[in-house]
């Protein structure tokens, strides 16, 4: 009787998506405070926000992780999208007149989906929950700022700003204990419980090898 091969493991792909939404939070969210010029960020929301947090998606679904899978492949596309957008309006293909306009529509599309994902975060652990409520905050003060004519370093914006350097910041963290907790059985970094706990949740910083709801 021939031996079953046994699969490896799968790396736990929330480490790589939620550094790459954190790193690329980061840069775009100095720029939008006024800290920092524009446009560095683009490279990173095609390559690293954008192509591999998407990658990261692609392989939550291997895992199961439906929570993870669609979170990750979202704000993947989200950044390659936005980084599109601003390609399409250096090359004048958008009139400069809408593009506040056409970034508030933007950005409050991405927060009507945020928002009902921030609730099911609830069931994953607290480190989750509040990059999703940070950055529900930081997506709300940027469409109405851009709905109300301010650019970076602006209005509504620039608060907008501080928010999203303090979500990049906790999702930096949330990727920085799944490294971590993935190397020893005990966890050497919180990420804190859920909040909504019927079932144990897996996703972003849960260990593979948990069950998962959803």
């Amino acid at each position: 009787m021939a031996m079953e091969m046994k699969a490896p493991p799968i790396a736990n792909p929330a480490a790589l998506g939620l550094g790459g939404f954190a790193l690329t939070t980061f840069v775009l969210s100095t720029h939008n405070a006024g800290w920092a010029p524009d446009l560095t960020w683009v490279g990173l929301a095609f390559f690293y926000g954008g192509l591999a947090q998407f990658a990261a998606g692609m392989w939550e679904f291997k895992t199961g992780n439906t929570f993870g899978a669609t979170a990750f492949s979202t704000y993947g596309a989200f950044w390659m999208s936005l980084a599109t957008f601003v390609l399409l309006l250096l090359a004048g293909k958008v009139p400069e007149k809408d593009a506040l306009s056409d970034l508030g529509w933007f950005v409050l599309a991405f927060a009507i989906f945020n928002t009902y994902m921030m609730f099911w975060s609830m069931r994953v652990s607290m480190a989750v929950f509040l990059v999703f409520l940070t950055l529900e905050i930081t997506e709300i003060l940027l469409f109405l700022g851009y709905f109300g004519g301010s650019g970076a370093g602006q209005g509504l914006v620039t608060i907008g700003g501080y928010v999203g350097v303090l979500t990049a910041l906790v999702a930096w963290y949330a990727s920085a204990a799944t490294v971590a907790n993935s190397m020893r059985a005990k966890p050497i970094l919180p990420v804190g419980n859920p909040i909504w706990s019927e079932t144990v949740a897996m996703a972003p910083g849960a260990p593979t090898h948990q069950a998962h709801a959803g």
